[in-house]
């Protein structure tokens, strides 16, 4: 039996390491963290400009979304943080619900470390805030440094980190899967100020008219879509942060895999359109296609980009201007609000992530993915400390008193910008002496010298 012929030069032998759509996700949060990181800037230029009166007046702007004698008057900060961020939310509940169906989230076995890895990153940032401010106005801020902002962490991965990191980005992404669930749970039960229970009963109702959409197998959009306006709307009257609305959505919208017969009947459609092309012909090939992609995909290719490249930059827009000047400095320098929420980030990420990981390890509860290694675990776990989109959006929540809010920026941007550099430091160091790369994943196969047609003959 003759051996099977070598790869050549260049020649890539690949697996497939993470699934198309998970992919896709990953592409669209590294580009919109470009944009976010951009917006960011803007803000701190525009707060800092001889113009700075004029940011403040802006998102002070109110705007009015009225029908009849029923409405909404917000300010345009709140349109970007009640309405617009919803949609931010709802991509992550429609991720969620997807890694839980039919992704990754599967394998017990796949998430046991990164889960228990996020929740040493809720635990640990937490405790260490609420050691520097345990009494006063300052200890509602111990949210803060919990959550991870995935477009920041997978952006810096993307551009900065090691070479083939597919798998190491799947870790974060489970990870910050998880810290999104505890993240979105710390602001429904502990940064809700009242209840109204009118709302939460319409609410409640919507989310049962949804379930039954789920149930009788509604695959279009517009059942889905009219009636998460309508629990938007319900949750926000009843004085819930009106973002949980699009947790909820997300999770409940169907990410199912499609009937076998679905698929099969898409055939006869496109043979019909083939026989006599007509506009009612096409629209039933077309709804025909459709029925085969879960409702959860469809939508989540509709909100993703929109989420990405347009909402999270306005937010990092209207909320990441913090005066910088020498006083701001000063103060936010002898802040424990600054410190405790700097400290949480960089240090209660990096230690919370990799002990807990490792004791999942250890405990045989889990193993880490592919070529990822430990040192890997520890520099995804300093990356982990980027905490920009969610913690700025805590912060809103926890502090009134705007003096907290500008010192608790602080201490986000400082945290975040020296946990970007440690994460990527540490990354790059130990990608070239431990590589993620494989033969068998992206590594191109190193070819072996051309054997000679004849044996060397010995010198005398």
């Amino acid at each position: 039996m003759t051996a099977p012929p070598r790869p050549g030069p260049g020649l890539r032998v690949r697996l497939p390491q993470v699934a198309p759509s998970v992919r896709e996700f990953l592409a669209t949060e590294a580009g919109g963290a470009v944009l976010l990181l951009l917006a960011a800037v803007a803000a701190l230029t525009w707060a800092n400009s001889p113009w700075s009166g004029s940011y403040d007046r802006f998102w002070s702007t109110t705007a009015e979304l009225r029908l009849g004698d029923a409405g909404f008057d917000m300010t345009l900060h709140h349109w970007v943080n009640d309405g617009a961020m919803a949609i931010f939310f709802a991509v992550v509940g429609l991720e969620i619900s997807r890694e839980f169906t039919t992704g990754e989230l599967r394998d017990r076995r796949t998430i046991a470390v990164p889960a228990l890895g996020a929740i040493g990153g809720l635990t640990l940032p937490a405790v260490i805030y609420f050691a520097l401010n345990r009494s006063g106005p300052e200890s509602s801020g111990w949210g803060i440094p919990m959550s991870t902002d995935t477009a920041f962490v997978i952006g810096i991965l993307a551009l900065f980190g090691p070479r083939c990191p597919d798998r190491l980005r799947l870790f974060l992404l489970t990870l910050a899967i998880v810290d999104d669930i505890g993240a979105i749970t710390v602001v429904g039960i502990f940064y809700t100020d009242h209840v109204n229970l009118a709302g939460l009963a319409v609410a409640g109702a919507t989310v049962l008219a949804i379930l039954a959409l789920r149930w009788l197998r509604v695959w279009q959009l517009p059942p889905y879509i009219l009636a998460s306006l309508v629990l938007w709307g319900a949750i926000h009257v009843s004085g819930v942060h009106a973002t949980l609305a699009g947790v909820l959505v997300g999770l409940l919208v169907p990410a199912i895999p499609p009937r076998p017969d679905q698929v099969e009947e898409v055939p006869i459609y496109v043979r019909a359109l083939q026989e006599d092309s007509n506009a009612t012909r096409v629209g039933l090939a077309v709804a025909a296609a459709k029925a085969t992609v879960p409702a959860n995909d469809r939508l989540q290719r509709v909100l993703h980009p929109i989420s990405a490249f347009v909402v999270v930059p306005v937010f990092g827009l209207a909320n990441a201007g913090v005066h910088l000047d020498g006083s701001a400095l000063r103060t936010a320098a002898a802040s424990s609000v600054t410190l405790g929420v700097a400290a949480a980030l960089i240090a209660g990420n990096a230690c919370g992530i990799s002990v807990a990981g490792v004791m999942a390890i250890r405990t045989g509860l889990g193993q880490l993915p592919g070529r990822v290694r430990y040192g890997h675990l520890l520099g995804a776990a300093t990356l982990a400390g980027i905490g920009f989109t969610i913690s700025l959006f805590i912060t809103e929540l926890a502090f009134t008193d705007e003096a907290l809010q500008e010192q608790a920026k602080i201490g986000i941007l400082a945290g975040s910008l020296v946990a970007a550099l440690a994460g990527t430091v540490i990354l790059r160091v130990l990608g070239e002496r431990m590589p993620l790369c494989s033969p068998m994943t992206d590594e191109p196969v190193p070819r072996l010298p051309p054997r000679p047609w004849r044996a060397p003959v010995p010198a005398k």
